[in-house]
């Protein structure tokens, strides 16, 4: 089980996890080692979350939700598979979180007369001293 909160706890049956070999510099042991972790967590079958919730993660998720509705995460920052496996997991968890935050709507309101008038007087006091900038006749 990983808790996501007090009150989600994902299954580890949603979630698989494979291992390559890592790209870039790191020399014999990036070639021994398989530390790269690839974890899928299958969030559009997830019971844990609601639709809404699962309709904002697919937002959040971006390129990162794949046609069959899982989440791939790749890690491969560290040397580690095991520092790489947690690592993936708090992304994870942080998607999740993110997504579990309903959005703020703002409400429209309308200015008031009072800085509507405010914002005419600005105009005129800003207009005369444009106007005084220009060519002075002799």
């Amino acid at each position: 089980m990983i808790k996501i909160n007090n009150e989600i706890e994902l299954d580890e049956s949603e979630i698989s996890e494979s291992f390559t070999r890592s790209s870039g510099p790191g020399g014999q042991h990036i070639n021994k080692v398989a530390t790269k972790v690839e974890l899928r967590f299958q969030a559009s079958v997830s019971t844990k979350l609601s639709n809404a919730v699962k309709e904002r993660l697919r937002k959040i998720a971006g390129r990162k939700w794949s046609k069959d509705g899982e989440i791939i995460i790749t890690a491969e920052k560290y040397r580690s598979q095991f520092m790489n496996r947690n690592l993936a997991k708090d992304k994870l968890i942080a998607m999740i979180l993110e997504a579990l935050e309903a959005p703020a709507y703002r409400l429209k309101t309308r200015p008031s007369r009072a800085v509507k008038m405010r914002r005419s007087n600005d105009k005129v006091k800003r207009s005369r001293v444009k106007s005084l900038r220009g060519r002075v006749d002799v």
